[in-house]
């Protein structure tokens, strides 16, 4: 009785603390308020503030603050250290923000626990620690989901009559992102003109958000903006008491007062120089930069991608579903349930689950199904097939639902049954076969671990969830994480012992590869500028030391307009022998598995907007001779000339990645060249980044192409990964899917890992190790970690004729394992003919891991060959019943032809 007494205690306690933390976090980021302004009042009515992502559009920003008519003063993000710090204006404002530390968002917290308001524009904070944008979701009661192609039309939104939001002059055309209304007091004030009208403006009690970014040209114009503002000011200052202005106890520290319309000039740049801020320098050089063409910001490889992301579902939207929608939720829906079963059928057969022997296998798959259920918190629930049938019937259902006009019922139970389904993968179970599974392990990881015995407990985790290979960032904006005899600075963040060699020490004793994962043509970072105080255009230590080896845009500037690192000059042989010599030395002094190269490409262009790179002294000269004329001078309009320069430019990405080939093979045979690179459309690609990886794959330079397919549902990472799975331009080399997990849900990762296995790939690589958590590992331990009882797994790009063997003999059990169960349907008369080709096959893989050789590998491709050719004809009947999973047959054995052409070319059994 006593013990439960105090077990109810304990309880209240912790119910208590997690409500008060809860009450903390609410106040913290749900308070962010300021009060009413008046145009032209005698003090300055917000603060504005100014960070290194939004530095780079200062000019458009002020360009609107001057002529808005309000007073306002600007506070450096770098100076927020307490509550204090934001200042003592009522309203706050984040334009275009990127990144708050957790310091600052705890001040935050505190200064708007006094009544403090915000406003914010485009993705705020979405850079940030995950803790971090939990925050500010809670806060501003949404967040930016994705960016949308082109300009859209803004129009109010068809929710409760809002008057503020109403006026004309609000609604123009805008080029934004679409907002995802998290909070219970979240209201939709404006909407984009797009199909399900996705939010635009979403507003809290305490806050507006803005979904584009605020001051930049090529988002929006100066009086829309400045519209939306003057809206959002006077909202705030109506809803709140206008008694008080400032908050109490904060700090007065607007030193500099910017003037408000007809006070054009330099009175913001004096005023932050006179507080000594970090900034300045950047504000004085870009204002002189800068045009009026501002592209959209952070147009980066992760950030681009990420755009292309689509909530194609959103809940208690009723807005109308169209034939082609309906289609593909109930495609999706379909696919999910036959993942599912794949799955099931995968974690039947394992050997790890039920034994070595065939025979040992379960009398029927559905006891399987009853065994792994039964191993769940909560047995008995509803059977896996109990859920597949319900799935059935409501992807059946949705056609009639959208017929009958039932849009808000027809996504919620999409959502509903995609959850349900998610919730019955066989996540208890060992399922995976021999395959890649790597994982971005990123400098902030690295830093955070401290030492041997911080990153010892990340490569223990990693082991035993199955992580056989790790791509450890090496070289990062310039700054090997070693101390380096070529390099002229190491990462300044570490200090006291050499990461890349205890990487390697700790990756080696756990059977995991590793690879040094550098950055190739990006020479610096802005943001790693901010991490290590200095100023936010220093170029990163090898530019600063030979600034001829810079790269420049169109307009002269190293870093593109609204992107936040600068590049080296792809064309001078002085940087490509540097680069060379870099990696020379990683490979040769450290036992490295492999090198990945990353930034391996030219910064994101936009040629119809005239926005274009590559102009470096070295390239311009050799151009010049090539043509007799200079690139600058240039424009697309010059179809044969323009389409020359593209070329010069891809050529010089094309070479480089031959000369770093030919030097790893000198060095040491076995090492692994593998690419990380953008998986857009291949003109488009070569137009935008200069980067033609189908090239490199075809020579047979690379090993491992890794393109970066993140997506936030399964549906759109397929359309982005499938095609360049199943391309035939890639000669042998292996394609490995990217899969980003931030924001990501831990089954919706298990659910894209459950593609990649049931398309033609040889596995999958995280992103990234900081956004790897408990519930994921513990996935990964029981569906893809280490068991004693079975043998050491292959990996495909080390081993992969090993690989054919193991993945092979996976196959094998399925269809023995269907057969018994009398679940594979294949006529009486040709079922002894499938068994023996099963069996002839299997022994041509089997001798050919034992000893690899060219006679033994021309019989392997042979039989392989013929079993194809029958394939088809064995498996009509069960293609008709069953489709999916008969092509997911034929991707595995299309994935163990890649591995014997690929195993062909590295082991030279020709």
């Amino acid at each position: 009785m006593k013990s439960q007494e105090t077990a109810t205690v304990k309880t209240k306690k912790a119910r208590f603390f997690i409500i008060s933390f809860n009450l903390l976090i609410i106040n913290c980021l749900s308070n962010l308020n300021i009060l009413p302004v008046k145009a032209a009042t005698e003090e300055p009515v917000l603060s504005v503030v100014q960070s290194p992502e939004n530095t780079q559009q200062w000019t458009g920003i002020t360009k609107r603050l001057q002529s808005s008519g309000f007073k306002y003063c600007v506070i450096p993000l770098s100076e927020i250290k307490s509550a204090a710090d934001w200042g003592d204006r009522k309203i706050l404002f984040l334009p275009n923000v990127e990144t708050l530390t957790p310091a600052q968002v705890i001040a935050l917290e505190g200064w708007t626990s006094k009544g403090g308001k915000v406003i914010a524009s485009g993705p705020v904070g979405s850079l940030s620690a995950p803790g971090v944008r939990q925050f500010l979701r809670s806060l501003l009661g949404s967040y930016w989901g994705f960016g949308l192609d082109g300009t859209q039309q803004l129009k109010p939104a068809k929710t409760k009559s809002q008057a503020w939001a109403n006026q004309t002059e609000l609604f123009g055309k805008v080029r934004g992102g679409v907002l995802i209304a998290d909070g219970i007091s979240s209201q939709v004030s404006a909407v984009w003109n797009t199909q399900d009208s996705p939010a635009a403006v979403v507003t809290t009690e305490s806050s507006t958000l803005l979904g584009w970014r605020w001051g930049t040209d090529a988002a929006s114009t100066l009086e829309l903006d400045n519209a939306w503002l003057k809206a959002a000011i006077n909202r705030h200052f109506t809803t709140a008491s206008s008694a008080r202005k400032k908050i109490p106890g904060a700090a007065s520290n607007c030193a500099t007062t910017i003037a408000s319309a007809g006070e054009q000039g330099s009175r913001g740049a004096e005023g932050q120089r006179s507080r000594g801020s970090t900034f300045q320098s950047t504000v004085n050089s870009q204002q002189s930069t800068v045009n009026n063409q501002q592209p959209t910001p952070q147009q980066e490889a992760i950030d681009q991608l990420e755009q292309t992301v689509r909530w194609n579902v959103q809940p208690d939207s009723n807005v109308p579903i169209d034939d082609k929608e309906a289609i593909a939720l109930q495609q999706e829906l379909e696919n999910l349930i036959s993942r599912v079963e794949s799955a099931y059928l995968a974690a039947a057969v394992h050997p790890a689950n039920v034994g070595v022997a065939v025979t040992s296998n379960p009398q029927s798959l559905k006891e399987e199904e009853t065994r792994v259920a039964s191993t769940r918190p909560g047995f008995p629930t509803a059977s896996k097939e109990q859920v597949i049938a319900q799935a059935r019937q409501v992807a059946q259902n949705i056609p009639q639902l959208i017929a009958n006009k039932n849009y808000a019922l027809a996504r919620q139970q999409w959502l509903a049954t995609r959850a349900n389904l998610w919730k019955n993968f066989p996540i208890n179970r060992r399922l995976a076969s021999a395959e890649i599974r790597a994982v971005w392990l990123d400098r902030g990881t690295i830093v955070r671990a401290g030492g041997e015995k911080g990153l010892a407990k990340i490569f223990d985790s990693l082991a035993q969830s199955g992580i056989n290979t790790v791509f450890f960032e090496t070289l990062n904006a310039s700054y090997p994480i070693y101390p380096s005899q070529v390099a002229p600075q190491q990462n300044p963040l570490i200090r006291g012992w050499n990461p890349l060699a205890v990487a390697v020490k700790l990756a080696h004793e756990r059977g995991i590869e590793l690879h040094a994962w550098v950055w190739t043509f990006a020479a610096g970072n802005q943001r790693h500028n901010q991490v290590i105080n200095v100023n936010p255009n220093y170029p990163g230590p090898v530019l600063a030391a030979h600034p001829d080896w810079a790269n420049y845009d169109n307009k002269g500037n190293t870093i593109p307009l609204g992107q936040t690192k600068p590049f080296f000059d792809q064309a001078n042989p002085q940087l490509r022998q540097y680069l060379l010599k870099l990696f020379e030395e990683i490979v040769t002094d450290y036992q490295v598995d492999g090198l990945q190269l990353d930034y391996i490409r030219y910064p994101f262009q936009d040629q119809d907007a005239g926005r274009t790179y590559g102009y470096g002294k070295a390239a311009r000269a050799q151009f010049q001779q090539l043509t007799g004329v200079d690139p600058l001078t240039i424009s697309p309009a010059q179809a044969d000339l323009w389409q020359k320069w593209t070329d010069f430019r891809t050529s010089q990405v094309d070479s480089f990645v031959a000369d770093v080939s030919q030097m790893l093979r000198k060095k040491r045979e076995n090492l692994i060249l593998s690419v990380a690179v953008f998986p857009l459309p291949e003109r488009e690609r070569i137009q935008k980044l200069q980067q033609h990886w189908e090239v490199w794959a075809r020579r047979g330079d690379i090993d491992l192409i890794v393109p970066m397919t993140y997506a936030q549902d399964t549906a759109r990472f397929q359309r982005l990964a499938q095609p360049w799975i199943a391309s035939t331009q890639l000669g042998s080399t292996l394609l490995v899917p990217g899969i980003r997990l931030l924001s990501l849900p831990n089954l919706g990762a298990f659910d894209q890992l459950q593609l990649i296995r049931d398309l033609p790939a040889s596995g999958y690589a995280l992103f990234a190790a900081e956004n790897l958590n408990n519930d994921l590992l513990k996935i990964f331990n029981s569906t893809q970690g280490k068991v004693q009882a079975v043998a050491s797994e292959p990996i495909p790009h080390r081993q992969p004729f090993q690989t054919v063997a193991v993945r092979y003999a996976a196959l094998k059990r399925e269809w023995q394992f269907l057969i018994q169960n009398d679940q594979l349907q294949i006529p009486a008369t040709k079922v002894a003919d499938f068994n023996n080709q099963i069996e002839l096959l299997e022994k041509a893989f089997t001798q050919l891991a034992a000893a690899p050789s060219a006679s033994k590998l021309l019989t392997a491709k042979a039989s392989l060959t013929r079993f194809n050719s029958q394939f088809r004809i064995w498996m009509r009947q069960t293609a008709i019943d069953n489709p999916y999973q008969v092509k997911v047959w034929e991707n595995r054995l299309a994935t163990i032809e890649r591995l014997l052409r690929y195993g062909e070319r590295r082991s030279q059994l020709r």
